[in-house]
């Protein structure tokens, strides 16, 4: 029997790696030192972290999650586990803002095992070259089928990204605490007037998928031409039908590539107590050597900046993190504070319902604000 139970997400990225890693590290008895159980996408964004942690010792994590984590006690502050030197070697050479997104309240949460954000992929016979700009997708739109990630949480995600390209140069991006909306109404309005000119136009049907579902599509069917923001997954860079992943649009040519980072980390539940054994395991994942041969080569997606610059691992994925590096290095980083993740769904759903049935962007900006500032009174009374 294993010695750990541990949670990650039903995708080979999120757990072919972790599986066959735990088949070499076994327990007294000669199993696997953790028993990965997996639920799906749609669980690994939305499940409360605080149910799952009751459950499980080691939890593969998204760090908008950290909020409701840390106001329910549920995972260990990682300096009480890992020596220190590994921790410093982490945080200086995870890549973007990978460190800074597990980090809250001056302490760090989860290990950035798996790094990504949206950028955007295309068909490369369709699409011979990326459009730089927010102005070159809507012209390309009016020629090739031109989709958006909308489905689940994807919708609002979508949105802060454009926000974030959009107000690069006057330094305005949504904010990340609840209390004076979640961005300035003239940037809200500029950015959903653009998605929904895309969205008016996008292929039938994609609106309902998850990032996967709208990646398959793309490589099976070939009549999305183009996402602009879809979280990368390496899997779909390269054999049959490979897509083709590059940096996310700039509102300007050479400003800021508008994306929000994704990636996944792993947490210790507080309910666990670790051994040494455990310890070694989960630092063994973070290894350099580890990050650019084992993690690619089980259809992970490494969270070192060492490996997304490596020769050997962009020449086996199309140049798929060389080409996309830009982007996660300047990512946003999403509020980690109590309350987010529902409000995340919620807000997906108010936009996602604007955009598609024709809505006005007064209207549904007014009701993403209502719900993110609703944050600041729910926290004044925990």
């Amino acid at each position: 029997m294993a010695r750990y139970r541990g949670l990650t997400w039903d995708h080979p990225r999120g757990r072919l790696a972790l599986e066959h890693a735990a088949e070499t590290a076994t327990d007294a008895a000669g199993g696997p030192l953790i028993d990965w159980d997996v639920h799906s996408l749609e669980g690994f964004e939305s499940s409360p972290i605080e149910d799952l942690a009751e459950r499980y010792d080691v939890i593969v994590l998204d760090h908008p999650h950290l909020g409701d984590a840390l106001a329910g006690g549920a995972i260990r502050p990682l300096d009480e586990v890992f020596d220190p030197a590994f921790l410093d070697r982490v945080r200086a050479g995870a890549v973007g803002p990978s460190t800074a997104s597990y980090t809250l309240d001056g302490r760090f949460w989860a290990l950035p095992l798996d790094a990504a954000t949206q950028v955007a992929v295309r068909v490369p016979e369709l699409v011979p070259a990326a459009p730089q700009t927010w102005s070159a997708v809507v012209e390309l739109s009016n020629t090739a089928p031109v989709a958006l990630s909308l489905a689940g949480p994807h919708a609002f995600l979508s949105f802060a990204s454009i926000c974030v390209a959009l107000g690069a140069a006057d330094g305005v991006a949504p904010a990340t605490e609840p209390g004076a909306g979640v961005v300035a109404p003239e940037l809200g309005a500029r950015a959903y007037d653009l998605m929904a000119r895309l969205a008016a136009r996008a292929p039938e049907g994609t609106a309902g998928l998850n990032p996967i579902g709208l990646l398959e599509r793309m490589r099976r069917d070939r009549d999305i031409a183009y996402i602009p923001l879809v979280y990368g997954y390496v899997n779909y860079a390269s054999g049959p039908g490979a897509l083709r992943f590059d940096d996310a649009p700039a509102a300007t040519p050479g400003g800021r590539r508008g994306s929000t980072i994704g990636g996944t980390g792993i947490a210790i539940s507080s309910r666990c107590t670790p051994d040494a054994a455990l310890v070694a395991h989960l630092a063994g994942l973070l290894d350099a050597e580890t990050q650019r041969g084992f993690i690619p080569e089980h259809a992970g997606q490494p969270g070192l900046r060492s490996a997304w610059t490596d020769d050997a691992v962009n020449a086996a994925s199309g140049d798929f993190y060389r080409d996309t590096l830009a982007t996660i290095e300047d990512a946003w980083v999403r509020p980690r504070v109590p309350g987010y993740i529902p409000f995340q769904s919620e807000a997906s759903a108010v936009l996602r319902r604007a955009l598609l049935d024709g809505g006005p962007a007064d209207a549904a900006l007014a009701d993403l604000d209502r719900a993110f500032d609703a944050l600041a009174r729910e926290r004044s009374v925990l």
